[in-house]
């Protein structure tokens, strides 16, 4: 509150440390992200319709769930970045010429539609909400 008694924005509030279970969470949802893209990347090549479409709607679960498990967009993007991770580690082709990743249409399909599910999740799931009425704030 201010001085005049008016509530405050949220934007002028001090920023303050995540707690140790919410890190914790956090760091989960990360490792949950990274298997994830993981067993995609295995499920998508293998099933090609199918196994697409499973694997793609797996991610989007994970991030609506992380962030409403969680209660803010942070809880979507900390799995997305462990998808992200384990993508980008499983292109890259090793000394033998071993990949993960064919150069097909499937495989693209998850790199590109597993990124705009990251950033579709993270910018529709509710974020923090003011304890304020349902009206305007700046009144």
């Amino acid at each position: 509150m201010t001085p005049t008694g008016k509530q405050q924005s949220a934007l002028a509030q001090p920023l303050v440390l995540p707690s140790p279970k919410r890190v914790a969470a956090y760091l989960g949802l990360l490792v949950l992200g990274a298997a994830t893209g993981v067993a995609g990347a295995l499920v998508q090549g293998g099933l090609f319709p199918g196994g697409l479409l499973l694997a793609l709607a797996g991610a989007a679960g994970l991030y609506v769930g992380g962030a409403l498990a969680t209660g803010t967009r942070a809880g979507a993007i900390a799995p997305a970045v462990g998808w992200m991770i384990a993508v980008v580690l499983l292109t890259a082709s090793r000394p033998e010429g071993d990949f993960v990743f064919g150069a097909g249409i499937g495989s693209y399909l998850f790199l590109i539609g597993g990124m705009a599910l990251t950033v579709i999740c993270a910018t529709l799931t509710p974020g923090r909400q003011t304890g304020g009425p349902d009206a305007r704030l700046g009144k």
